[in-house]
């Protein structure tokens, strides 16, 4: 499926002629014709999807329609187009959580390479966010005795170092530790580490942070 652009545009043929070039390009396009409009349609924010506002109407601010879409929970990349040519607005813009900002006419081929970094930027993060969840998800489904060899086996300790940790047997320990990689879908210790640090698990270790592959 293509990915898809919000249009918010208060013009009708400014809406329309971004709607052609992006549709030209491949892209689905939805349009509105405020900020409001838009909210009230609540769209996906997990597509592979951004925003592009034209900002012609001189009551819109563009740092308040950051804050509104964020307010309503809308994570989703905004571009901004002003007629406005003046650097402290795309300062502002930027700062206020814009994705970028255009003063019209817009160069056609800058205007598509930021629609293109835009919706890339959010179909990473969703990938991102949706591996954590699941990630998370698995984590849950240890017992409690395999999280505590997780979390042992993650900071490099080898598995008779961990049957000492929790006084027990090594033999018992590569079982559990068996468990944790099928319950975790790693293939390797090594992949099970870096499940760890993405997860931010590792930071909390204290002196014992460096986390080293331990010996099978």
């Amino acid at each position: 499926m293509s990915a898809l652009v919000h249009i918010v545009d208060r013009d009708a043929a400014s809406q329309a002629g971004i709607d052609h070039l992006l549709r030209a390009c491949g892209y689905q396009t939805r349009a509105y014709l405020s900020p409001d409009e838009i909210l009230s349609q609540r769209p996906d924010s997990e597509s592979a999807s951004c925003i592009v506002v034209d900002t012609a109407a001189p009551d819109e601010s563009i740092p308040d329609v950051v804050g509104l879409f964020s307010k309503a929970g809308l994570n989703l990349p905004v571009i901004f187009l002003t007629d406005r040519g003046d650097a402290r607005i795309g300062v502002r813009a930027i700062k206020a959580g814009a994705e970028d900002l255009f003063t019209k006419p817009v160069e056609r081929d800058e205007f598509l390479g930021a629609i293109d970094r835009a919706i890339t930027r959010q179909r990473l993060a969703n990938e991102q966010e949706n591996w954590v969840r699941l990630s998370l998800a698995r984590l849950e489904r240890l017992t409690r005795r395999e999280r505590e060899v997780f979390d042992l086996v993650v900071r490099g300790k080898m598995n008779k170092q961990v049957a000492f940790a929790l006084g027990t047997t090594e033999r018992t320990i590569k079982a559990h530790r068996h468990k944790v990689m099928e319950k975790m879908q790693a293939r390797s210790v090594v992949e099970l580490v870096s499940c760890a640090e993405r997860l931010g698990l590792l930071r909390s270790a204290g002196s014992d942070s460096g986390a080293r592959v331990p010996a099978t």
